[in-house]
């Protein structure tokens, strides 16, 4: 089993918070989490004969959570663990958090290794940017790695001031030789370079307003360091094998997200400017999402999502979202077993390929839950950089018990 390293200033945050909640981590506490087991369907045949067929793993969460000094302080650790069937760099452990906070009246400062998210759309976060993604666990990206970080949070009517520093950089993970979906070549994890001779001990520094005005919610961020979104250079390894060399630079980045909440409308706009990847550029993601609530007298809603998602980069940018539509439905039933489902569709303006995504969820138990995700690619053309998961379309079923 791979583990995702965690080093130097990540053990000593993890240390501080050890010694700051020794005493009440022997006074109880509360447990609560999930175990999982996915299996993967895949239709068709892999593009390169070392990639597996169908797939089963295991996936396992728990959740530590205690407090005292009458609640100023508390403690949540979540360690993460997956099993794979035949990708090694897919069964991996992680410490997803492992937080201690100090909570006071108008600010308050966490300290330890934490996931946070930023952002407001539905089909891509441009402005989520503290946290790796962890890609081995959905090709969505929206799995994160836990990030080392001591932040101190000031909390006023005009606003809450997030400050950050992140002391430690963690590598984005990648499907191995044997997974499904990856590149074709696919990433060399072992090789990656970096623009800073510190490496991934570069102190990166982070700084978030966030204030609700009537129906508008507002957030501001800035961030200067390692960038989570590697690029690539093609190499051949020592083997002769043609492989991608992740390259992590250093860059700024400035990031705008609003939402507005009027009625039955959600208005939603993520954007972005950064430098330090090549040339300048910006980047935004924008639409509204309308909510038919209590369709046809019954308890369940339908919510129609539009977004236009934008990367003046155009077909230089490493993202297949530089001029693309997502459109999808959201259903709800609002019943006891927790039943909703979310169906999305993004089609490129310019070559005409399309992804179809399913997400669905549903408890069948008090403890158990059944969720069935989906992914579809077609008319998918070779300067796509969705090109390689051509044959990867897949069906995945998660049955997860909750303790």
């Amino acid at each position: 089993m791979r583990i995702v390293g965690m080093r130097k200033a990540s053990y000593l945050l993890v240390l501080l918070s050890f010694v700051f909640v020794t005493p009440p981590l022997v006074c109880g506490g509360e447990w609560s989490g999930y175990i999982a087991g996915e299996y993967r369907y895949f239709p068709h045949d892999p593009i390169d004969p070392r990639q597996h067929g169908n797939n089963y793993s295991i996936a396992f969460e728990p959740e530590y959570y205690t407090e005292w000094s009458d609640g100023q302080q508390s403690l949540t650790i979540v360690p993460y663990a997956r099993f794979d069937q035949h990708d090694d760099k897919r069964s991996h452990f992680d410490l997803r958090e492992f937080t201690w906070l100090f909570a006071e009246e108008v600010w308050e400062l966490r300290v330890g290794i934490r996931k946070l998210f930023w952002g407001v759309t539905e089909s891509q976060h441009l402005v989520d940017i503290i946290n790796q993604t962890d890609l081995v666990e959905f090709p969505d990206g929206e799995q994160k790695l836990g990030q080392p970080m001591i932040n101190l949070a000031f909390i006023q009517d005009w606003g809450t001031i997030d400050l950050f520093v992140l002391p430690y950089f963690r590598e984005r993970t990648f499907p191995g030789v044997n997974g499904r979906l990856r590149s074709h070549p696919r990433v060399d994890v072992d090789r990656a370079r970096y623009e800073s001779s510190r490496e991934e001990t570069h102190i990166d520094c982070a700084l978030r307003w966030a204030h609700s005005i009537d129906y508008w919610d507002i957030g501001l961020s800035e961030f200067y360091g390692t960038s989570r979104d590697p690029s690539f250079i093609l190499e051949a390894n020592t083997s002769g094998e043609n492989v991608f060399i992740p390259i992590y630079n250093i860059i700024h980045q400035t990031g705008l997200d609003i939402q507005a909440t009027v009625e039955s409308w959600l208005w939603k706009l993520e954007v972005i400017r950064r430098s330090g990847q090549g040339e300048t550029y910006s980047a935004a993601t924008g639409g509204l999402e309308y909510t038919f609530f209590g369709l046809f007298d019954t308890g369940a809603d339908l919510g129609l999502v539009v977004e236009y998602l934008y990367d003046d980069r155009g077909e230089d940018a490493n993202t297949p979202f530089e001029d693309d539509i997502f459109a999808g439905v959201r259903f709800t039933l609002n019943d006891v077993q927790s039943t909703e489902a979310l169906l999305g569709i993004v089609s490129d303006r310019e070559d005409e390929a399309v992804v179809y995504a399913l997400e669905a969820s549903r408890r069948i138990a008090d403890s158990w839950t059944l969720e069935i995700d989906a992914r579809v690619y077609t008319n998918i053309s070779a300067s796509d950089p969705l090109y390689s998961f051509r044959n990867d379309d897949f069906l995945q079923l998660v049955l997860a018990y909750h303790f």
